[in-house]
């Protein structure tokens, strides 16, 4: 038990020291180390997506206090077709300005509406879990967008809305790997109220400590079998098609009603609030999808509404063009050897490698094997170890890199062989007699016998 204390201290000191060096990065260099203006999916090679649409992200700019995203609304992966849906996704020309410093809202909180309630990093609309119908058109039992639209849904699981704006009510399955169990999620989007949405895992405990998890929403479907002024549960109607037939439920989930919860993530050591999107072990969403209800903090203006997500950036406005590369390190366990002895090759340092990065060792240039640890005998003098990396981390401007070069020194094998002369080999009974002995290859300091 006091093991097991000196640990945990040990560890929230260790945090405690990360928090400070975080708040002083923040401090010296906010543009490049504020998540919420580095963690967009730029758009640098003028690639373009559906209808030949430019993809992405197209400019970030940012203020002390502002980020202001440029973007089409189009997505960066193969969408289509939309079975049912006469709609076309378009070219919005959004430009959505996000809070650089979001606070938590304490007075009147503000409603999740309709249409874009946030922006995935790619630039794409995040909608909230309805599809803006109700039972009988009655404004009471409002309808589940996934169970009601999920049909029409592209493989990504996103369609167009009439006014072409291409969006997804639930996780979005093409932006970011919701297989990947045992890392921390990155961050897939921002609500409008500048607080980041995350994939579906996180650390089980919201101060950092533990295994990663997949997040579990607090909603439970109602028992019920009947409506108040609605329809009896049925298969035309089963359990679940409309909002209210989800009840939260506390203690049964992860995340709060808002499908968030304060903690600790990669990006921000020191703790945000962050939403969260939910699926199933299946990897299917699960009610609410993303955040629901009301905004946790202060939605800023200009981007809710019809006319929503057309800021216009102001001239004070810094664009940021700054660079996210992974870069590697290797070292040996020696740089020389005896000819046929093993070196191992080892990768002490990585940045910006990702949750799952591939690793391909070369000698003289030349492919040889990949994984984490190089071990070899077959080396000859003058031979060239060096490392590539292929990261799968989110945000970056370029994912491949190469290690430094370590040139071997491999040292021919000799035999040690001596010969023994003596001062005196005859001599009388008694007499003293000195030997010598002289070794060939013997090293710095044999040792005789």
């Amino acid at each position: 038990m006091i093991n097991s204390i000196v640990l945990k201290l040990n560890i929230y000191f260790k945090r405690y020291i990360l928090t400070i060096v975080f708040i002083s990065l923040s401090i010296s260099s906010p543009a490049q180390n504020n998540p919420s203006v580095y963690s967009w999916i730029r758009n640098l090679t003028g690639a373009t997506g559906y209808n030949n649409i430019s993809s992405n992200v197209q400019r970030i700019d940012s203020t002390a206090n502002d980020v202001y995203v440029t973007c089409t609304c189009i997505p960066g992966y193969s969408i289509g077709p939309w079975p049912g849906n006469p709609s076309t996704p378009i070219n919005e020309n959004f430009c959505y300005k996000i809070t650089r410093k979001p606070l938590k809202n304490n007075g009147t909180v503000t409603s999740v509406g309709l249409g874009h309630i946030g922006v995935w990093t790619n630039g794409v609309s995040i909608f909230n879990v309805s599809d803006a119908m109700s039972y009988n058109n009655a404004g009471v039992w409002f309808r589940n967008a996934y169970y009601w639209e999920g049909s029409g849904f592209d493989n990504c699981l996103g369609h167009p809305a009439p006014n072409g704006e291409y969006h997804h009510h639930v996780h979005p399955k093409c932006l970011y790997n919701s297989a990947d169990s045992t890392h921390h999620s990155p961050i897939i989007g921002y609500a409008l109220d500048g607080f980041p949405v995350y994939g579906a895992y996180a650390y089980s405990d919201t101060l950092g400590l533990g295994n990663i998890k997949r997040m579990k929403s607090s909603y439970v479907v109602s028992s019920a079998t009947t409506r108040v002024n609605g329809p009896a549960v049925s298969t035309t109607y089963p359990a679940g098609c409309f909002l209210q037939d989800w009840i939260y439920t506390a203690g049964s989930g992860d995340l709060d009603a808002r499908n968030g919860r304060f903690c600790v993530t990669p990006e921000y050591p020191a703790g945000t609030y962050a939403y969260f999107v939910t699926i199933d072990a299946n990897l299917l969403p699960t009610f609410p999808y993303t955040f629901y209800g009301s905004y946790y903090g202060v939605v800023q203006a200009g981007n809710t509404g019809p006319t929503g997500a057309h800021n216009t950036v102001p001239g004070t406005a810094a664009q940021y063009n700054g660079t996210l590369i992974p870069s590697i390190t290797i070292a040996a366990s020696a740089t020389t050897i005896c000819s046929g002895t093993s070196a191992t090759f080892t990768i002490p340092t990585v940045i910006n490698g990702g949750s799952a990065p591939l690793y391909q060792w070369k000698k003289n240039n030349v492919n040889i094997t990949t994984g984490s640890t190089y071990t070899t005998s077959s080396l000859a003098s003058g031979d060239v170890i060096t490392c590539s990396i292929t990261s799968n981390a989110y945000y970056l401007t370029s994912s491949t890199a190469n290690s430094n070069s370590i040139v071997m020194t491999v040292n021919t094998n000799v035999t040690p062989a001596v010969t023994i002369s003596t001062n005196a080999p005859i001599i009388c009974t008694g007499t003293g007699v000195i030997f010598n002995a002289i070794p060939v290859n013997g090293g710095g300091s044999p040792f005789y016998q």
